[in-house]
């Protein structure tokens, strides 16, 4: 008998599918249709630290007189206030028996990690902290801006007891050694990778374009090759995020490491049937090659695993830019 079964940051889940944060795990009802389809868990929308910042000014009548916040969305415009998320948290446990993952989005230290605890407290089965930081000073050096990573997460992490994973860059001058800082600050688990707002140009009004691109397949390609490197290396869970729009996607990168596949552009542009139907077809992979459970073939073309581990390093890249296939 196929068994999809998990664990992923500790949590039992019945399959390796994951519901990444966007505005469909803001409605109960696309979350119980998920659950339905063999979702493993759901990341709800993320809380900004720019937003319980400006909620706290509202609160004690205070005064942004760096006009920081000018340029973010007003409080309205956010899907949720903090108060109706901690009851977002509540209603969905007393709702669904999938585990119910908060996400915090934030970039500097400061108070607003306090609200891991709160989450905590209404009832969230882990905690996703997204670290989204763009450097733009010259003078910061690399080292600095991952202390700042560290510090944020070790403050995060002294405030709750739940599972937490932590949303990262692919931009880290060593992602291995980060990810191992990352272990040693108290985190239990790794997303890769945050995909950055990358904005367009429109050449005829002279004037940036904003919006976020659709992923695709090839997305995968750098997780998949980080994922691949760091399993059995590194004492945290992985999952995978950015391009899983098919089976094979989600089996790929659980076949480099991953514990957990991400899932949201597919579910945005596809629909939340899209789960039952990735799930079906990694059942039918499985059947195909004779595997009864997802223990047996994840990290199986790790680099630790892989017959060719050259295939994640330098050598690869090398000869196929001397064949003229690069």
């Amino acid at each position: 008998m196929l068994n999809l079964e998990t664990r992923y940051l500790g949590l039992s889940l019945r399959s390796p599918l994951i519901a990444s944060s966007s505005p469909l795990t803001a409605s109960p009802a696309r979350i119980e249709e998920m659950e339905a389809g063999g979702i493993g868990a759901v990341v709800l929308p993320s809380l900004f630290e720019e937003q319980l910042l400006k909620e706290e000014i509202a609160e004690r009548s205070y005064k942004d007189y760096g006009g920081a916040l000018e340029a973010f969305p007003k409080l309205e415009e956010f899907r949720f206030s903090a108060g109706a998320y901690l009851d977002h948290i509540r209603m969905l446990k007393s709702s669904v028996g999938i585990p119910v993952i908060a996400s915090l989005n934030g970039a500097t230290p400061g108070w607003w990690t306090r609200y891991a605890k709160v989450l905590e407290e209404a009832g969230a089965d882990a905690l996703e902290l997204n670290i989204y930081s763009v450097p733009t000073d010259p003078d910061k050096a690399g080292a600095d801006l991952e202390m700042e990573t560290l510090d944020i997460v070790r403050l995060v992490r002294a405030q709750i007891q739940i599972p937490l994973a932590v949303k990262l860059s692919p931009f880290y001058t060593n992602v291995a050694h980060m990810a191992k800082r990352l272990h040693a600050a108290g985190v239990n688990g790794a997303v890769l990778f945050n995909r950055f707002h990358q904005p367009d140009i429109d050449v005829e009004r002279l004037a940036l374009r904003s919006g976020i691109l659709p992923g695709s397949s090839r997305d995968t390609r750098i997780p998949l090759t980080w994922i691949g490197i760091l399993y059995g290396r590194v004492a945290i869970d992985l999952a995978a995020t950015g391009g899983i729009m098919e089976t094979a996607d989600a089996i790929k990168v659980i076949l480099a490491g991953a514990r957990a596949a991400m899932l949201c552009s597919t579910l945005l542009e596809h629909g939340t049937a899209s789960v039952g139907q990735l799930r079906e077809g990694m059942a039918q992979w499985m059947e195909r090659h004779g595997y009864e459970s997802i223990e047996q073939w994840q990290g199986l073309l790790s680099q630790k695993n892989c017959a060719d581990p050259e295939n994640f390093e330098r050598a690869q890249y090398v000869a196929a830019v001397s064949s003229g296939s690069a």
